[in-house]
């Protein structure tokens, strides 16, 4: 099989992936990274795919805390990419979420996860608690035909007051709608906040709302 792997192109890559978000079901999609998860890591690096890195090198810019006692969500994580470049940063407790258990599998596999969990983002009910994590990140399924633009209030409830929430979203020409309506969202939970009274508690120290991170770049697909 690793044989067969070392023969994809940029192109056969690139149109499985694109042939997989296209008209298909949420079932059909998970089934998709299970297969891709043995040569997911090779077939992105063919693609350039820098998401990961710059998510990470973000976060580190803008998080002033004690990176060793940071908790850190990592939404739709893979096989762990993104923690991967995180703990090289001197981050080191991550929990990990996917929709796939073929990415989990890999991902459990690197020992830098403290807990991982199978969640279908925008079906399943998301499985962990309000307030909990310093950091949220997502990175790679922000995008048309993956997670629903309504997750990132899931994702900013978890985070702690003060915390950071870090996406990444493609800026091509066929995601523009989808990076819209999830502009249009972002705004109206900074209106609903800023209006915030007794009867919208998205937080209760509203003084302190999580910093929302936001990584938009073409990608080659």
């Amino acid at each position: 099989m690793s044989g067969m792997a070392n023969v994809r192109s940029f192109a056969d890559i690139r149109n499985e992936i694109l042939s997989a978000h296209k008209n298909t079901g949420p079932q059909d999609k998970v089934s998709f990274y299970n297969t891709w998860a043995e040569n997911y890591e090779q077939d992105v690096a063919l693609l350039d795919y820098r998401a990961p890195l710059l998510a990470a090198e973000c976060i580190t810019s803008h998080f002033k805390g004690d990176k060793e006692r940071a908790i850190i969500l990592d939404v739709a994580c893979g096989t762990g990419l993104v923690s991967a470049h995180l703990k090289r940063m001197g981050f080191c407790q991550f929990i990990g979420v996917d929709g796939s258990e073929g990415m989990l599998d890999l991902a459990r596999k690197t020992g830098l996860y403290l807990e991982l969990m199978q969640c279908m983002l925008g079906q399943d009910p998301f499985p962990v608690q309000n307030e909990t994590y310093d950091i949220v990140v997502i990175v790679g399924a922000l995008s048309v035909g993956q997670v629903p633009v309504a997750v990132l209030r899931e994702l900013w409830q978890v985070t702690k007051p003060g915390g950071y929430v870090c996406m990444t979203t493609r800026g091509n020409a066929d995601n523009q709608e989808y990076k819209t309506e999830l502009e249009h969202m972002m705004r109206t939970m900074k209106e609903e906040k800023r209006s915030a009274g007794k009867n919208i508690p998205l937080h209760p120290q509203l003084e302190e709302p999580p910093s929302v991170l936001v990584l938009s770049a073409a990608a080659r697909i």
